[in-house]
């Protein structure tokens, strides 16, 4: 009987810690009893313009019940928020206007906002978990300086320009060119503080063009100037190739056995693969790569004409919109966007611009290419090669051999395509290679700019 009695109490006992166990096990991982704090989805330190509402987020797992919200000058607080929600959220967001009233009798520019949040848990004996947040905020009403000193005269379709502006604040945030085609072209700091300089281009593709400065500082506020070039809109040739067995069976199922997944395509499936989806990514590929554009500041702009390969003639234009037929019926289309240039059979590639280099790769339809970047947002692009001298963070000076012209890619006979890119657009190789073109439309408009500067530095203050 005793041992029983002592198996029964040792069984009781186990099933009561059983229990507890379970109890303490589910309270501790019930959504009811969780421990997260709210999170409070704001800046330690905000600007303000006062125009534009606040906007505080909070979320929380177990949701938000209540909020509260003041603001101090160090003498007087006011509460913007007392908040019980009825239906807790998980998200919430509030949007405040400051107080409209004469509370705050001095004109201060900081302020401290005093933020708390407490969820719906049943921890901390039900009263569940608070958080506060102290935010710091400075009231700045003012718009960026902003003004353009100088700019190119005119811009051409499937060209580059050049644009030099002054933009200053206490905390500029932003700071870029806005197109009407939705590119933004972002400046480099230049020659003196809050001076800047972009190059900018209107594609080849694009029915027209438009741009306008923006500056916007932390506080929302925004400036805008608008840059106004002379718009010149060059014809581009549109040309129809009718495309032959032994180029489909030749160089497309090349290409088609190398970087299609689907093994079952017929001829004309290859060639829209190989010029369109293919085409594109390795599009996308260079523009990837030729985006970057310098932090540091540029004292100046410095080009040489470009001329990669010696005694080269042009054998195909720029921007040709060419459209594939076979049998009489259209079945692809695509843009060429590069100059092509051929001599001899794997003639020697020369640089004209010191640089560095940032991409040697095969690229699909471009075959070994190697890109150049030449500072400013400006990218020089040889494609085709057969063989390269370049590594990628090689730094190639005026004249180096970086490799000779070939048939790779999607190339028929040895040749050179060349690009130029701005800031990831393609833009015309010809005016890259046209002195004149070069200092009136670049170096003459910077240098213009610099002079201004000098006259005006030490006489213009600005007031922000």
């Amino acid at each position: 009987m005793r041992r029983n009695g002592i198996n029964l109490t040792f069984i009781l006992f186990t099933f009561l810690f059983l229990l507890v166990a379970i109890g303490v096990f589910a309270l501790f991982t019930s959504q009811t009893f969780e421990r997260e704090k709210p999170q409070i989805g704001i800046k330690d330190t905000i600007y303000w313009n006062l125009r534009t509402p606040l906007g505080i987020n909070f979320t929380d797992n177990a949701g938000i019940k209540f909020v509260r919200i003041t603001l101090s000058d160090g003498q007087n607080e006011i509460n913007m928020l007392n908040q019980v929600l009825q239906n807790p959220l998980q998200n919430f967001d509030v949007n405040l206007t400051f107080p409209k009233t004469g509370f705050f009798s001095n004109k201060k520019e900081v302020y401290e906002m005093n933020i708390e949040a407490v969820d719906t848990s049943k921890w901390n004996f039900f009263s569940g978990n608070k958080t506060k947040k102290k935010v710091k905020v400075i009231l700045d009403t003012s718009k960026p300086n902003l003004y353009i000193l100088s700019q190119s005269y005119s811009i051409s379709k499937g060209g580059a320009a050049v644009v030099v502006f002054k933009a200053t604040d206490n905390d500029l945030k932003e700071l870029y060119v806005q197109t009407n085609f939705g590119k933004r072209y972002y400046p480099t700091p230049f020659y003196k503080d809050g001076y800047w300089a972009s190059l900018v281009a209107w594609p080849a593709g694009v029915d027209n063009f438009s741009a306008d400065v923006i500056a916007k500082d932390s506080a929302g506020n925004e400036s805008k100037a608008h840059v106004r070039y002379f718009l010149q809109n060059i014809k581009y040739r549109v040309s129809t190739i009718a495309l032959k067995d032994g180029f489909l069976d030749g160089k497309i199922a090349e290409l088609a056995e190398i970087y299609a997944k689907d093994d079952n395509l017929n001829r004309l499936e290859k060639m829209r693969f190989v010029n369109e989806t293919l085409r594109g990514s390795n599009e996308k590929k260079l523009r990837e790569v030729t985006l970057k554009v310098p932090s540091e500041m540029m004292d100046s702009f410095k080009i040489n004409t470009f001329y990669p390969l010696k005694n080269g003639k042009k054998v195909a234009d720029f921007a040709d919109h060419r459209y594939y037929s076979y049998n009489g019926e259209t079945v692809s289309e695509s843009w060429h966007m590069g100059l092509d240039l051929a001599s001899i059979a794997q003639a020697t590639i020369l640089t004209s611009n010191d640089g560095e280099v940032v991409m040697s790769e095969e690229n699909g339809i471009f075959g070994l290419n190697i890109v150049i970047n030449h500072g400013f947002g400006l990218y020089s692009l040889y494609a085709h090669c057969s063989s390269s001298n370049a590594d990628v963070g090689m730094k190639i000076a005026t004249g180096e051999r970086i490799g000779t012209t070939g048939i790779s890619g999607l190339a028929l006979g040895d040749h050179l395509h060349f690009g130029i890119f701005v800031q990831g657009e393609e833009v015309r190789p010809q005016q890259w290679m046209d002195k004149k073109w070069i200092k009136d439309n670049i170096t003459s408009v910077m240098n213009a700019a610099k002079a201004m500067i000098d006259k005006n530095s030490g006489t213009s203050k600005d007031t922000k």
